[in-house]
């Protein structure tokens, strides 16, 4: 193995040694990464190499002319420029380089469906395309090039296996003494032998008159002679004859194909009251972040929208969205307005929508029962999502998630509710909103 071997190796090595995703949505520095590119720390390999050491070389030798005796105590080595610039050991204040794994948000959304057992199927609204798809459908009419022939064989074989019988043993009935055609047609009537009149009349009419009374009834014709199934025939004759009818035609035509563009509007809507201190905001950050990121890998066309509220809502960037606090009291209902005053810009016809909604669960007096709960009902959306961020555990008034949970119950298909206590719930939390929307049917 050369050098060059080596250094792909270690390269590979240091692919593998990527943060786990789980790890890295719980605990790692999302600030890294942009809206359409995320980058994921690899712990670094260190890639072996030679170094010479240039310092002066001390050591015990044999000599004269001043050349250190056996034993004899040698100078210690003198530093070299780029040593060590520090002072007693001090450490450097430079930061060292750091490499990640970058990832667009497919690949983002892809691991994590295999991490955390996902199957979301984004659907797609607005139909943007219509086009010819594969020759499913059939009709009685078309260009000789599109017959479907295979179909034609199929319902004229099976017409011959209906229609046909054994014409040999009914010429030996005919042959019994004293019968005429028309007990030959009830006989064969009774068999249910698609046979007509005029056949057995014409057969009974051939019969050389020497052949007359060769049987003494239709009993010694059963015992005597063999009779032959449509299907022994066709394997002892093969098939000479199918009987095509035009009815039996049809023409394959393409299935028409409505290709939809799968837009996505995502509602992102935050507390922002003062309640809302450093760590329940980092949770909410760590919880919101890869639920868009996983989006907007899923979907063709995603928009993002950035709602904070204390007793009043406002729609932010997202630069700011995280960051904002303010020292006002709290009213969801006030957010859940502006989200459907901004949702108008999205027709729920042409855009799948999500409405996330993150804070401690803290809200003014009676707001959640009265104007929270009927404006999530009234807009409409893939999925409506809580998440509540406590670190220290429920507040006394922090209740807005429970009565969400008592109304809707665990089971609804439309509405998730999560807590998120500390960083290592947060995987629990995503897991629990989008398994919910992936149960649900358009």
């Amino acid at each position: 193995m050369g050098l060059r071997d080596d250094l792909e190796r270690f390269r590979e090595v240091g692919e593998q040694r990527r943060e786990d995703l789980a790890d890295f949505i719980q605990y790692g520095d999302l600030g890294q990464s942009r809206p359409g590119e995320i980058k994921i720390p690899v712990k670094i390999v260190s890639l072996p190499e030679f170094e010479y050491d240039q310092r002066d070389k001390g050591g015990v030798g044999q000599g004269e002319d001043g050349t250190p005796d056996t034993g004899q105590p040698v100078g210690q080595p003198q530093p070299q420029p780029g040593d060590d610039d520090g002072e007693d050991g001090d450490p450097g204040e430079e930061g060292g380089e750091h490499e990640y794994y970058e990832m667009d948000p497919e690949e983002f959304a892809e691991e994590l469906d295999e991490e955390l057992g996902l199957d979301l199927d984004p659907k797609g609204k607005k139909v943007v395309e219509e086009k010819e798809g594969p020759f499913t459908d059939l009709t009685r009419s078309g260009p000789n090039s599109t017959l479907d022939f295979e179909r034609m064989f199929k319902e004229g074989l099976k017409r011959k296996l209906a229609m046909d019988f054994d014409e040999e043993f009914l010429r030996e009935l005919c042959k019994v003494e004293g019968i005429d055609p028309r007990e030959v047609f009830e006989w064969a009537r009774g068999e249910s032998l698609p046979v007509s009149m005029a056949w057995i009349q014409e057969a009974y009419d051939d019969i050389p008159d020497d052949e007359r009374g060769k049987w003494s009834s239709i009993e010694e014709v059963e015992a005597n002679v063999e009779r032959e199934s449509v299907q022994q025939k066709i394997r002892r004759e093969g098939i000479k004859h199918v009987p095509f009818r035009r009815e039996d035609e049809r023409y394959r035509h393409p299935e028409i194909i409505e290709e939809k563009e799968k837009n996505v509007v995502v509602v992102n809507i935050r507390d922002v009251s003062g309640s809302m201190r450093e760590k329940k905001r980092e949770l909410v950050e760590r919880t919101f972040t890869p639920l868009d990121w996983y989006l907007q890998g899923k979907y063709d066309n995603a928009e993002f929208v950035y709602i904070a509220h204390d007793a009043d809502a406002w729609e932010v960037e997202r630069d700011e969205f995280f960051g904002i606090r303010s020292g006002g009291g709290t009213k969801i209902s006030s957010a859940y307005e502006l989200a459907n005053e901004l949702l108008e810009e999205y027709p729920w016809t042409d855009w799948n929508r999500y409405v996330f909604a993150a804070g401690d669960s803290e809200n003014s007096s009676n707001d959640t029962e009265e104007h929270v709960i009927p404006m999530m009902e009234r807009i409409p959306a893939n999925l409506h999502a809580y998440v509540e961020t406590q670190p220290s555990g429920n507040a006394i008034n922090a209740t807005h998630a429970e009565e969400l949970e008592r109304h809707f119950g665990t089971d609804a298909d439309d509405v998730a509710v999560a807590y998120v206590n500390d960083e290592s719930d947060v995987t629990d939390a995503i897991y629990d909103i989008l398994s919910t929307e992936s149960e649900t049917d358009e």
